[in-house]
């Protein structure tokens, strides 16, 4: 694969997963209390937490989070079926 298709690919995995997360987070906040409610919205978080470092005239703030749901895996699973039936 070239470079450019390679950039493609991981654009389209990260819109996949950050879409199928916010649908997810959408849908869960309309269904009544249940289990399909719970699919939904329930997440994993992964990563670091904000850690904030401040000196007396410059302050940093560093962390970086995924939050995995199901909806986004979905999302994910479908970006590479499409890419594997399309492209490679």
């Amino acid at each position: 694969m070239k470079k450019r298709e390679v950039t493609f690919v991981v654009v389209a995995l990260i819109l996949g997963a950050v879409f199928g997360g916010l649908i997810g987070d959408i849908l869960g906040s309309y269904l009544p209390p249940s289990a399909a409610k719970t699919l939904f919205t329930k997440s994993i978080d992964i990563g670091i937490e904000t850690v904030k470092v401040d000196f007396y005239a410059i302050a940093f703030t560093i962390g970086f989070m995924l939050k995995i749901n199901f909806m986004s895996v979905l999302f994910v699973i479908l970006v590479i079926i499409y890419f594997k039936w399309w492209y490679l």
